[in-house]
């Protein structure tokens, strides 16, 4: 029986990143390594975050969140994509799939809105920190990151109810190293139309309101820094900001190429390449650009350490 509205199609084969073999080995030793560090580096600093009571501020409260979903981000594709670098034909379910399609746009979704709430964060602290502790109270912080997940959810229901409807015939083989949006509507025997315009909508409401918020909130934070007659003053409000805007622009700047333009123009090689960068780099940059120069983190994980010893 077929698993979809339609489809014939009981399971896809993911192509993969590259089909020349002699980069099989050395990208499979090299996206192992990055998956280790990534999973290693985001747990690690939920678990600090966690632990440690004076990391219990809004800021360290939207990293803990951005942590937690890169934690679970990366695994939605890394396994898929490992496997395929060492075996001849990597498989998935219909179903499988789907789930995969879902869940990595909840968590890239999410990723979005978190990391616009961290802009907004650090726009209160700098632009108007006398009224930082009513502006990024506990109440105002869950309600952003409550926000989030529902844009999140909503979103992830519109691609994946919008893929289900289609018809997969003959055609299974998925030219990417996941299951994404564009190169599974390249497989479909019936019209696209409505999932495209999904795609532009949707995605272009979620790339673009949060970029626009961050621009925006970096417009104000950087007008505040030039106010700031201190040298060492404006150094040190540029360094709160520097490794964020580093992330932020990596992350939307990808998403933006991928998914902000129609399904035909470019190559899906492109696409792929693009792809690696949002779902492999920024996962794993992230729990390093914001910890390895945070003083905070550093003090925090040393108490923690010494507790540790016997």
């Amino acid at each position: 029986m077929a698993p979809g509205n339609g489809s014939l199609v009981t399971e896809f084969i993911l192509m993969g990143l590259t089909q020349q073999p002699d980069l099989q080995m050395p990208l499979f030793f090299l996206f192992l390594a990055m998956y280790v560090v990534t999973e290693l580096g985001n747990l690690g600093l939920v678990t600090l975050i966690g632990l440690s009571s004076h990391l219990h501020t809004p800021m360290y409260f939207f990293l803990f969140n951005l942590s937690f979903i890169d934690l679970f981000y990366s695994s939605v594709f890394a396994p898929k994509m490992l496997m395929n670098f060492i075996s001849e034909k990597n498989v998935i379910s219909y179903v499988g799939c789907m789930t995969q399609l879902f869940f990595f746009c909840f968590l890239v979704i999410s990723e979005c809105y978190v990391l616009m709430s961290m802009a907004y964060d650090r726009y209160v602290a700098i632009c108007n920190p006398l009224l930082y502790n009513i502006a990024m109270s506990p109440k105002v912080c869950c309600n952003l990151m409550l926000g989030s997940y529902l844009m999140a959810f909503s979103g992830a229901m519109a691609h994946t109810g919008c893929m289900l409807r289609l018809t997969f015939c003959d055609a299974n083989t998925i030219n990417h190293y996941f299951c994404d949006v564009f190169p599974m509507l390249q497989l479909s025997c019936t019209s696209t139309y409505v999932n495209e315009m999904v795609v532009f909508i949707v995605g272009g409401i979620n790339i673009t309101v949060p970029s626009l918020t961050i621009f925006i909130s970096y417009g104000c934070i950087l007008s505040s820094i030039f106010h700031i007659s201190s040298k060492e003053g404006r150094s040190k409000a540029f360094s709160t900001c520097s490794s964020h805007i580093i992330a932020v622009s990596l992350f939307f700047g990808s998403c933006a190429f991928m998914y902000l333009k129609p399904s035909s123009a470019g190559s899906m090689d492109e696409g792929k390449i693009s792809s690696v960068f949002y779902t492999n780099v920024v996962p794993m940059m992230n729990p390093l650009i914001y910890s390895l120069r945070n003083k905070d983190v550093k003090v925090a994980l040393r108490k923690i350490l010494s507790r540790t010893k016997f």
